[in-house]
């Protein structure tokens, strides 16, 4: 509910509260005006007794409302008989003295929420009844005339009244409807969260599992024989009486040795990158492009574009691992002079485009290497997809190579 419907709504209890109040002072002070439609004191005593009852119970009324505020301003059977004790007051009152029909006009402004169902209209009725009564003259109606006066007022009277309720209540109709569909907005909107969330911890423990059957077939194809090789190394020098042939069998252990320290320091790298470790994005690819291009020769330039954001972990971790790759796979095999690096922010997604002017490649014509142990394209679009991306590779023999990563823009948890 917004700051103008609840000052609204609280205008609205202000009136119902005072209005029967404020309208019952007004008739009490016409009809001193106008003593002269009063016969006689027992009409005055009368008058006086059923005005100090109206306001007994509107007293009565008012100190209730806060057992009643947990339904709002529902009809109920005490607001129906609230509603018919002071119709029955107004009425004598008006019969006393034309002027108090002022305060059976009450009934027009809370039949709605006193009365249930079509009953209000009969409640509606009952003090169109009075006010026509007393815009003719007063009750009770004697001539021809007043007759024909009082039923043409009755049914102009209830007509209106009977439009103003129907106006209503259709509004009320658009505003429940207008309430119920924000809250299913409110509860879709939830839900999507927590779909969204949901997915984010899937992808994460997706990728968890990714990178344990991607370690376990490095630590396999790399590690694991790598040290095979070492212990077969030791077995012939320790085998072998020969010195110069035990010092060639040792040379080779180390060489697998420091073969071996370099692939784990590189699985290890590809596991956490430590680029970010302190760096956004933007800072850990202009660092990486920068470090790549100084170490192989290549002029290297990276780009931002759009309006920054902090991406979330995994966003980030993703991207920069597919330029780490992407950027390895030009040193072996693009020699290249020059590749470009951009990172676009747009919108709702995030474009990393990786360019080279070398020698290209046909890309239907390179084999899958997932269970070679290397990485390669099928790796780099399996980890754009893991978070909901894409990756496209344009490339020709002679034409260079365009590689783009498209990934949802999912923000930084804070």
């Amino acid at each position: 509910m917004t700051v103008a419907d609840t000052q609204l709504e609280r205008r609205l209890e202000q009136l119902h509260i005072w209005g029967p109040f404020a309208l019952l002072g007004v008739s009490a002070v016409l009809a001193l005006a106008s003593a002269d439609l009063m016969d006689g004191p027992v009409e005055w005593y009368t008058a006086g007794a059923l005005v100090a009852a109206a306001v007994v119970l509107q007293l009565w009324w008012h100190g209730t409302r806060h057992r009643r505020a947990h339904r709002g301003r529902s009809p109920s059977p005490a607001g129906t008989v609230y509603y018919v004790v002071r119709w029955a007051i107004a009425f004598v009152l008006t019969w006393i003295n034309p002027f108090f029909a002022f305060y059976a006009a009450t009934g027009y402004m809370d039949a709605d929420e006193l009365i249930p169902g079509m009953w209000r209209r009969l409640g509606l009725l009952a003090s169109t009844v009075i006010v026509a009564g007393a815009q003719v003259g007063g009750l009770p109606v004697s001539s021809t005339a007043q007759w024909l006066g009082f039923a043409g007022l009755l049914v102009v009277n209830f007509a209106l009244q009977a439009f103003v309720a129907h106006i209503t209540e259709q509004e009320e109709q658009r505003s429940r409807e207008r309430a119920e569909t924000i809250e299913a907005l409110r509860a879709a909107l939830d839900e999507n969260a927590a779909l969204h969330a949901q997915l984010l911890v899937q992808a994460r423990e997706a990728g968890v599992s990714d990178e344990r059957r991607r370690l376990a077939a490095e630590i396999h194809d790399t590690l694991a024989q790598g040290l095979t090789g070492i212990i077969a190394q030791l077995q012939v020098v320790a085998n072998t009486p020969d010195e110069n042939q035990a010092r060639e069998h040792v040379h080779r252990a180390m060489d697998l040795a420091r073969h071996s320290l370099g692939e784990a320091r590189r699985s290890v790298h590809n596991l956490a990158p430590v680029a970010l470790e302190h760096d956004g994005l933007p800072q850990a690819l202009t660092n990486t492009v920068a470090d790549w291009g100084e170490r192989t020769g290549i002029r290297a330039e990276f780009t931002v574009a759009g309006t920054t954001e902090q991406l979330h972990d995994e966003v980030s971790a993703t991207l920069l691992r597919i330029a780490q790759e992407a950027l390895s796979n030009a040193s072996r095999h693009a020699r290249a002079g020059r590749l470009g690096v951009t990172l676009t922010f747009l919108g709702d997604e995030v474009i990393l485009d990786i360019r080279d002017d070398g020698v290209g490649f046909d890309p239907l014509a390179v084999p899958p290497r997932s269970r070679t142990g290397g990485f390669g394209l099928d790796g780099m679009r399996a980890r754009a997809e893991r978070i909901a991306g894409s990756l496209t590779v344009e490339s020709e023999p002679g034409h260079g190579t365009a590689l783009s990563a498209r990934v949802p823009l999912v923000r930084h948890d804070r």
